[in-house]
């Protein structure tokens, strides 16, 4: 196979995997970049299964990376988000390269809490539908070793994982908030989330930001309308999609300022928990104005 047709046919897939494993959209298209330069020095005629061959590539390269990140995220200031996927309405579905199998966003959130070769295998096996065989030979460890981390994964996920979203719950969160951002009136946003919900906010020490999470649907509306009070809230918010759900991006002085985005709870009605990317880092894709 060609390698230009290697690139257009199997980038996708591998930028999606890499994201899901780094949490960043930037460190995982310079991850596939390096790949693609790798596959340069490789005689692919003798590559029985070149899928195959590209995925487990960019899986370990994964897995160096983030034993070397762990250090940097351990003096990272404040809580460390996922970069988000952010689409307009209208945007070229083909360009949409991480939706497909889409992972929520809060469930992107969980997966950066597993250890880097949970979550691997959680990504193999759940997202990409590969069998036991098929991740042992990608991670090299025993098929009975993978199970075993599978089943270690899985008292993480469940009951937290969300279920797939509807769409309207989520859209009547956002309208709601929005609302509220303009009013100061966040009585109504805020019955909208669970007594356990929780706000986190990733500025990376760029960009003002709580340094802990917030606790409990009451904190987080004292912490809104304190933030409102102070005119803190930005001029203009815009619907988008984040992963795949409905979210949002919010202005200020015309120029963006953080997005907001939202998971919910499967185990009773109501969001669970809300995230506030303020890292001007983490946005480098969306619309700046």
């Amino acid at each position: 196979m060609e390698l230009e047709t290697m690139y257009t046919e199997y980038k996708p897939l591998l930028i999606s995997i890499a994201y899901r494993m780094l949490g960043s959209l930037s460190d995982a298209e310079d991850m596939v970049q390096d790949v693609f330069v790798s596959m340069q020095r490789v005689q692919t005629e003798t590559v029985d299964n070149v899928k195959a061959y590209l995925v487990k590539m960019t899986t370990n390269r994964c897995l160096n990376e983030l034993s070397s990140s762990h250090k940097r995220r351990e003096v990272y200031t404040g809580p460390w988000l996922p970069e988000p996927d952010i689409r307009e309405n209208g945007d070229n579905p083909e360009e949409r390269i991480v939706l497909e199998e889409s992972v929520s966003y809060a469930l992107l959130v969980l997966m950066q809490q597993f250890a880097p070769l949970e979550r691997a295998v959680f990504l193999l096996k759940e997202v990409l539908g590969y069998s036991y065989k098929e991740i042992a030979a990608t991670v090299d460890k025993s098929e009975a070793n993978c199970r075993k981390i599978y089943s270690r994964v899985l008292p993480k996920i469940n009951p937290q994982t969300p279920p797939p979203a509807e769409p309207g719950n989520k859209e009547t969160v956002v309208r709601s908030f929005m609302q509220a951002s303009r009013t100061g009136d966040f009585a109504p946003f805020i019955q909208l989330l669970t007594d356990e919900a929780v706000l986190t906010s990733d500025g990376g020490g760029k960009r003002r930001a709580a340094i802990f999470p917030i606790f409990g649907r009451e904190r987080i509306r004292a912490f809104l309308e304190g933030l409102h009070k102070k005119a803190a809230m930005e001029d203009e918010l815009r619907p988008v999609d984040i992963n795949g759900e409905p979210g949002l991006l919010l202005y200020r002085d015309g120029h963006l300022h953080k997005a907001v985005c939202f998971g919910n709870d499967p185990r009773q009605p109501g969001i669970q928990a809300v995230y506030f990317i303020l890292n001007p880092d983490k946005l480098t894709r969306a619309p700046q104005a």
